[in-house]
């Protein structure tokens, strides 16, 4: 028996405008509107629509087909604003009644790392939004960038969640094999470890040509999956959405690729199973447990939290984030609080990495900015506004509480 379980994560972040000290005064308007638009309808033409288009076609045709998402909170905003076509496509997927939804941070934050009471909120607020959409409440979680470490899973598992998803790493699994469902320390919990040489063959190396397999068709892969199957009870392949069409662009044959790999995985393996997360929790065992001690990550090379926290910069942005959580909290209104929020939003700080190499490559193909200087720049800027205005309404309303009138006057 190969059991296969599909995820695909979709997420496009807020991404904020230059925005220079001078503006802090009179622009309140930190997002790129017209950039973030633009963006969205670029990746729903190259992969949400054609891709979304391939998947309902597949499982109409193969009733076997099983797949799962998670769907970041922002994702869906902009859809909302700027391309509703494209999540109606996604709950047409939904309705087949073959698609899982996963739970995440709304705003596909790093807030675990953080603050407790923002990454439980962002949890219930994601949890809200997919039920309003998609009328299905998760049951598995899929923590941002597939960050997992002992102390988290506790958190998830607080909150009810029966499984987790995390990157199925060499020095963290040693001798255990991907393909094998785990529980976390307490036993609580069930984890699904990503198959990454799997996945990644597809993600990151199906049209690079210097690559030794190159190039991949459907038969090859079907005989890998057969080979790694033979350690192993089901085989993870997690990846982001955005692989198809935009990462892997049609000219490469991708959707071709796809619109071939169920077929040829069951002509060649009478006994392919495809599952969605919670049916892999709900039907295979435990065969051990996971000991994660410091936070891993599907991100980079090292796996860790360097992509976010590797540098100065991204630690001083993350650092005057949260410290004005509490008085964005207690003093801001509703549109404060959610701005404050999309500044959570971990792709701010990806942005802000200085790696080298190929992990440098990546970090500047996804970054729209000329550098991570200006980045971090315009992050602090937005920051500094933010907490002028909080700090101005802190002021107003702790002499509101004690009977003295303010003149304080307020930027435009």
């Amino acid at each position: 028996m190969v059991n296969i379980c599909w995820y695909f994560q979709v997420h496009q972040p807020f991404r904020i405008k230059p925005y220079r000290i001078f503006d802090i005064e009179h622009d309140k308007n930190y997002f790129d509107d017209q950039l973030n638009d633009e963006i969205m309808r670029k990746v729903a033409y190259k992969c949400y629509l054609p891709m979304n288009y391939l998947l309902l076609k597949l499982l109409n045709r193969h009733p076997e087909l099983k797949i799962s998402f998670s769907i970041s909170g922002v994702a869906i905003e902009q859809m909302e604003i700027y391309f509703p076509e494209v999540l109606e496509s996604f709950k047409d997927l939904v309705k087949t009644g073959r698609v899982e939804l996963l739970s995440e941070t709304y705003y596909h934050s790093l807030s675990g790392l953080y603050s407790k009471e923002e990454f439980y909120e962002q949890i219930n607020e994601h949890k809200r939004l997919i039920k309003h959409h998609f009328g299905v409440e998760p049951r598995i979680f899929r923590n941002t960038e597939l960050i997992y470490y002992n102390e988290v899973a506790e958190h998830v598992a607080d909150l009810g969640f029966k499984g987790m998803l995390l990157e199925g790493w060499g020095p963290v699994l040693g001798w255990r094999s991907p393909n094998y469902v785990y529980q976390n320390l307490s036993g609580r919990m069930k984890l699904l470890t990503k198959n990454y040489k799997l996945s990644d063959d597809i993600a990151f190396r199906f049209s690079n040509r210097a690559w030794e397999d190159f190039p991949l068709d459907a038969h090859k892969y079907s005989k890998w999956v057969n080979e790694s199957a033979l350690n192993g009870e089901i085989i993870n392949l997690f990846m982001d959405y955005e692989t198809f069409g935009e990462h892997q662009w049609e000219e490469t044959g991708i959707f071709e690729f796809m619109e071939h790999l169920p077929r040829v995985l069951m002509e060649n393996n009478p006994h392919v199973n495809f599952m969605t997360p919670s049916e892999a929790i709900d039907n295979l065992e435990c065969r051990d447990t996971l000991d994660v001690h410091t936070p891993l990550t599907w991100a980079d090379t090292e796996r860790d939290l360097s992509a976010w926290l590797g540098n100065k910069m991204q630690e001083e942005a993350l650092h005057d984030l949260y410290s004005i959580e509490k008085d964005v909290k207690k003093y801001g209104d509703l549109e404060d609080l959610h701005i404050w929020k999309k500044l959570t939003t971990s792709d701010h700080f990806y942005y802000m990495c200085t790696k080298y190499f190929e992990d440098g490559d990546v970090h500047k193909y996804f970054s729209c900015y000329d550098s991570p200087y200006d980045a971090y720049l315009y992050f602090k800027n937005v920051i500094r506004s933010l907490k002028k205005t909080i700090e101005q309404k802190k002021v107003v309303q702790e002499r509101m509480k004690t009977g003295h009138k303010t003149e304080v006057r307020f930027s435009n």
